[in-house]
């Protein structure tokens, strides 16, 4: 098989998937004696990016997987094709997901003493929605609690090649200083600076579970 006709199959496939594809999933759209080699795979992938250099795409990789995807720039034009506006993910949320981000594998628990406050279940259940995060395991201490880490769905969403693509916290730190008097927080700033501010979906349940709220609900689930 020619290899433009392997970056074209390769290119068809990124577009229609939906979802990041791994080189062996990509392999796997070849018949077993036609399958290319991951040498021919990567070069068909050098191929489309080069191709996407000026354009409206971009070819993104993510976790070891790849995704062809718009540009950022275009964002302000595109958002007006959905109906609905997104609702804004509250600050508790941001804080949880930014602390499971930098400190994972983490327990609520841990969580809770960083932030000060008590972590409501819905936080939780909201982030495990989302599937941002997962849990990973239990930690070896009474009550074995859950421990959480993020997901490939976390990277997608917030337009992330690795982990090592998230801003060193002493930046955090100083941005979070500078704009003190705003109302800014490390949750805020860690997830703004890593791709997507809060700008996202959220049921009416995560738009209003605000740092305020942590308030009845929160201390009642402490106090058990």
């Amino acid at each position: 098989m020619s290899d433009i006709r392997i970056r074209d199959i390769v290119q068809a496939a990124l577009l229609v998937a939906g979802e990041p594809l791994t080189l062996e999933r990509l392999g796997s759209l070849f018949a077993d004696e036609a399958q290319p080699e991951r040498a021919a795979l990567l070069e068909a992938l050098g191929e489309i990016r080069a191709a996407c250099a000026e354009g409206p795409l971009e070819l993104q990789c993510i976790d070891r997987a790849y995704r062809l995807q718009t540009r950022a720039e275009y964002a302000p034009w595109l958002n007006r094709l959905f109906a609905e506006r997104p609702a804004r993910y509250s600050r508790a949320v941001l804080e949880t997901l930014a602390i499971i981000a930098y400190r994972q594998p983490t327990t609520r628990g841990e969580i809770e003493a960083i932030r000060g406050v008590a972590v409501s279940s819905e936080i939780i259940k909201t982030l495990l929605s989302r599937e941002w995060i997962r849990q990973v395991g239990t930690k070896e201490v009474p009550g074995r609690p859950a421990l959480y880490g993020t997901t490939r769905a976390f990277l997608e969403h917030f337009n992330l090649t690795s982990l090592g693509d998230l801003p060193p916290l002493s930046e955090l730190r100083v941005v979070a200083v500078d704009q003190a008097g705003q109302g800014a927080g490390l949750g805020d700033q860690a997830i703004s600076a890593s791709g997507e501010a809060t700008d996202t979906e959220a049921t009416d349940t995560e738009a209003t579970d605000t740092e305020a709220t942590d308030t009845e609900g929160d201390r009642s689930e402490a106090a058990r």
